[in-house]
């Protein structure tokens, strides 16, 4: 194909806009089918974009270069597919301590344990839902947990280890039975069956993935196994990587000191789970790339759908400008100019198309970010794919056209009615 001079490439230009505002229906209805299309590529995709922000986000609030060993897997269950749950003999305190003074490589452990999920916190009159979760811990679980104390202090090794009645608490238990803006750092409450000493308030993170992570109380482990004694409890063990890069090194090493200490005998699998913080994040990943496939075949069809619609109304075009062509060339337009000023409408069509579809599935696909707490999302790589496509879907429907319409003989179309 010819280069084109910039002054010829205007006047196509110009030509296309004028041919699509004299046939403004069919070009309306043709634009809106690759809209459409567009639409529902970068509209879901775009949506799909956000679910993975939102996720990533959560997760990290969990704990980011975090790994917990436990006595059980994860048992998810997303759409048809089940993960079963392998459930293991206990993890005592014992081991779990002996892990935590093993354990050399670069890393900070913690060990706690889940003592109810039914506490009531009372202070003064004022008292919550039997629905707080309770959790045992050493000084270290602020750190592997993703947490933050905005007021006050952390538990400090000591009252871990004689077992103080202190407490750190959640910033909505402070909501519900702080009702009077009082300063609950240095006040008792209420947590169970013991009067505890507030010492820290955890910084707010929000609601996420149906759990309020504000709605908890942290305790000294030790007071955890007094108060809150059953048999046969399993504890488990937290450890945040302060590098990233050594993650997986450090979950190795640790595999490798837990077996020691659960005494798993060499050729044996591990009697102990280990996952990381953001396992779960890459199984709900895993399903979301069932939903991307399905936008991408949806768009496509619909672009399939608007390449036929295209290409009618480019061949009509032709049709009812056999005169104007024949014209154009008697006074010394070529072939190439001819066929270029199709393809330029057809492309300009479809652009229009084009543009407005992806303005429409940002729209939607932020729509569903803003309706899930998640910041505004402009996914740079589908627009560029939604371009890229509409070009494709141009050039496709619009060089038959445009190739009969330069093949046609300026003396037959100059006497065609």
């Amino acid at each position: 194909m010819k280069l084109l001079s910039g002054s010829l490439v205007l006047e196509n230009l110009r030509i296309s806009m004028q041919s699509v505002r004299s046939h403004m229906m069919r070009t309306t209805l043709t634009v809106l089918i690759i809209a459409f299309g567009i639409m529902a590529l970068v509209g879901i995709l775009t949506s799909i974009d956000a679910i993975k922000y939102y996720l990533n986000d959560n997760f990290q609030m969990m704990g980011a270069n975090t790994f917990t060993i436990r006595n059980r897997t994860m048992q998810v269950h997303i759409g048809n597919k089940r993960s079963k749950a392998n459930n293991f003999r206990e993890i005592t305190f014992e081991q779990a301590m002996r892990f935590k003074d093993s354990y050399t490589f670069p890393a900070t452990p913690s060990v706690y344990i889940f003592a109810t999920n039914l506490a009531t916190v009372k202070y003064s009159t004022n008292k919550t839902n039997p629905n707080v979760p309770v959790i045992g811990c050493d000084e270290n679980y602020i750190i592997t947990s993703g947490n933050e104390i905005i007021q006050g202090r952390n538990i400090s090794p000591t009252e871990v280890f004689y077992g103080a009645s202190v407490a750190i608490i959640g910033s909505d238990v402070i909501k519900k039975v702080f009702k009077n803006k009082e300063d609950p750092v240095g006040k008792f409450v209420t947590i169970g069956p013991g009067r505890y000493l507030v010492v820290g308030v955890l910084k707010e993170k929000g609601s996420s993935l149906g759990f309020n992570p504000d709605n908890i109380c942290l305790i000294p482990i030790n007071n955890a196994r007094q108060r809150f004694a059953r048999p046969n409890a399993s504890y488990s063990i937290n450890v945040h990587v302060a590098d990233g890069e050594k993650l997986e090194a450090a979950i190795d090493e640790a595999t490798g000191v837990f077996r020691i200490v659960r005494q798993v005998n060499v050729g044996d699998d591990d009697s102990f789970d280990i996952s990381k913080s953001d396992n779960l994040a890459n199984m709900l990943f895993d399903s979301l790339s069932y939903l991307r496939f399905a936008a991408i075949i949806i768009g496509v069809i619909t672009l399939l759908g608007a390449a036929i619609g295209l290409m009618n109304i480019m061949l009509v075009s032709v049709t009812e400008r056999t005169r104007e062509i024949g014209i154009r060339k008697a006074i010394g337009a070529t072939k190439h100019t001819i066929r270029n000023q199709f393809l330029a409408e057809a492309i300009v069509i479809a652009q229009i198309g084009g543009l407005l579809g992806i303005i429409l599935g940002i729209g939607i696909g932020n729509a569903l970010a803003l309706s899930i707490g998640t910041s505004f999302i402009i996914p740079w790589n589908w627009i560029i794919w939604g371009v890229g496509l509409c070009l494709i879907v141009a050039l496709a429907s619009g060089i038959i056209p445009a190739v009969k319409a330069a093949k046609l003989d300026p003396i037959d179309a100059l006497r065609y009615e």
